[in-house]
């Protein structure tokens, strides 16, 4: 069953009428009843009662997005959180890492002393601990340079700040935010992949994924870079789902008619 994201957008935030000053555009848009006057929905055709939250020239009316342009708007603000939750995500993880640098000879003791409490349990199953990748994975992070782990905790928070930045302007609709997306989530895909490529888990895969179709489906749907006529044909298509256009169009076609 296909959504109706007219009326499903109008259920939740209410209708948006508004009242041209030109006569013929004002005649078609309102409409007498019993209990009042009623206008036209700028959004879902849908006439409702009660005067109109504007008016003035249909040049200057809201551009109310309608259709297809309300389901870019719901994808766009998916996109926004699980950039804003990854963003925070890194922001916790650059703190941990900020807080181990300054104190790495204390957390080494801590695992060293620890590490004996899961050796009954390991010996009985015939696991080495000592020498299993992921202790002698920890254990090389101990070796690692106190100036080494603040630059990588500086780029977690940089890499941090370019997703909230993301989130912000997807979340309201900015199409610098949708180059900005394009461009960083680009940049990072081949190292996605070059980590699949070492393990394979099921969050990575779907993370990848997504990634992919993002950009995809933003270089397309949004005309970047002068795709599929650009900046100029994405405008046009935005205008000519516009209610009030379409009552101008047919207005003019039955004047020619």
């Amino acid at each position: 069953m296909a959504i109706d994201w007219n009326r499903r957008t109008c259920s939740r935030r209410g209708h948006t009428t508004y009242a041209p000053t030109e006569p013929e555009l004002h005649s078609r848009l309102r409409a007498d009843t019993a209990l009042g006057e009623a206008w036209r929905c700028l959004r879902c055709g849908d006439f409702a009662l009660g005067a109109p939250h504007g008016s003035g020239p249909a040049a200057q009316a809201p551009l109310v997005p309608r259709g297809k342009a309300l389901r870019d708007i719901f994808i766009l603000r998916f996109l926004a959180i699980e950039r804003l939750l990854r963003g925070v995500l890194i922001v916790l993880v650059a703190w941990a890492v900020w807080k181990f640098s300054n104190s790495q000879d204390a957390v080494r003791q801590f695992f060293d002393s620890n590490l004996t409490v899961f050796r009954p349990v390991t010996d009985h199953f015939h696991y080495d601990l000592e020498h299993s990748p992921i202790v002698d994975t920890i254990r090389k992070t101990f070796d690692y340079k106190h100036s080494t782990l603040v630059i990588v905790a500086v780029a977690l928070l940089v890499y941090a700040l370019i997703e909230i930045v993301e989130a912000y302007g997807l979340w309201l609709g900015r199409r610098w935010a949708e180059y900005l997306t394009v461009v960083a989530t680009a940049a990072f895909l081949p190292l996605e992949g070059y980590e699949l490529s070492e393990h394979v888990s099921a969050l990575k895969v779907c993370t990848l994924l997504l990634n992919i179709a993002a950009v995809v489906w933003i270089l397309l749907s949004k005309r970047l870079f002068g795709l599929r006529g650009g900046v100029v044909a994405f405008e046009a298509e935005r205008h000519s789902a516009s209610l009030l256009e379409v009552e101008q169009a047919a207005q003019v076609s039955t004047v020619v008619a």
